[in-house]
């Protein structure tokens, strides 16, 4: 396993991550790592496994983060997830909202370690490639650094060595899934600790990070971070990470992209994929430049878009014009 494969890393999002936003954030940040939404094994048992795990091969490095909290269920899920080619299999121990927690799994998981290790276990079993754990820091108000550091030991026990730290804690009951990203304090020297106690582990710190500058503030104790909704708003945040933290890579040029994504767009129009799908997640991309409204506009234009002509985006990119 390479310890230095989580250095820089976008958080699995519901309706935000799908393979689409993903191409589009590979364009930007050649080394970071990718995580699809969260998908439960109850989609992959019952339901289209190809519509839920197809990806480009271009997304590489690209892991898979499964929601459940049965063993079986989730060894056959992740052997899935080898088989159709991810490098990473990630168990969400993180997520609070209502819908996840009356599937038992998600953060209410934290308050059962020994379950949570044999649902490890039985995917490193199957499987070859990592398994990791996303989780928070604790469960409601209880900010003792023990509840974290028992779940995290009963997982490192069983060989887990890659864990994910939402750096705040999961509120099961009255709060919504996004006052649960803004409400519970931030703690990132309890994280940091972990990091301390298990100096074998990657710790990958994520939650409150914005920019870059966030970012190095912390680097220093952890083995990576992870952003969230920064991609989302303002994509342009990770290739100004990949330039500050690998400078001697070579990014392709703002134009590239462009006509990179255009032809993607038009690839997958092409595949029955509708455009404003494929668009959805460049919106954000030229944020703070002049004309950025005007892109904006042209790539949420319902009658432009159901012309399902990928031109659109060198239309679009043609008015913003390209940076002084």
């Amino acid at each position: 396993m390479d310890r230095n494969g989580w250095q820089l890393c976008v958080a699995p999002m519901i309706d935000v991550t799908d393979r689409h936003c993903r191409y589009f954030h590979r364009l930007l940040a050649p080394r970071a790592r990718l995580y699809t939404e969260m998908i439960t094994t109850g989609a992959l048992t019952h339901g289209d496994v190809a519509r839920h795990l197809a990806f480009s091969q271009q997304e590489h490095p690209v892991a898979l983060q499964l929601g459940g909290s049965e063993p079986q269920a989730l060894g056959l899920a992740a052997k899935l997830g080898e088989q159709w080619g991810y490098d990473e299999i990630n168990l969400n121990c993180g997520c609070p909202s209502e819908r996840v927690q009356k599937g038992s799994f998600g953060a209410c998981l934290m308050a059962e370690p020994t379950l949570v290790a044999d649902c490890v276990k039985a995917m490193q079993d199957v499987v070859s490639v990592p398994i990791t754990v996303k989780h928070r820091l604790g469960l409601d108000w209880d900010e003792s650094y023990g509840f974290v550091q028992d779940f995290v030991g009963a997982l490192y026990d069983v060989g887990c060595r890659v864990f994910i730290i939402h750096a705040r804690n999961a509120v099961l009951k009255g709060l919504t899934p996004k006052d649960n990203r803004e409400v519970p304090a931030l703690r990132y020297d309890q994280a940091a600790q972990l990091k301390h106690d298990f100096p074998e582990a990657v710790m990958v710190l994520n939650g409150g990070l914005t920019s870059q500058e966030d970012c190095e503030q912390e680097r220093h104790r952890f083995d990576g971070v992870m952003l969230g909704r920064a991609p989302w708003h303002n994509p342009i945040v990770l290739r100004e990470m990949s330039q500050a933290w690998w400078p001697l890579d070579t990014l392709l040029p703002e134009q590239e992209v462009i006509e990179a994504l255009a032809c993607y767009a038009h690839a997958q129009t092409q595949a029955g994929v509708p455009l404003r799908v494929v668009v959805r997640p460049l919106l954000g991309l030229f944020n703070g430049r002049p004309r950025s409204r005007l892109w904006r506009r042209m790539l949420s234009d319902s009658s432009l878009l159901n012309d399902s002509k990928a031109d659109l985006i060198r239309q679009a990119y043609d008015l913003v014009g390209a940076p002084a």
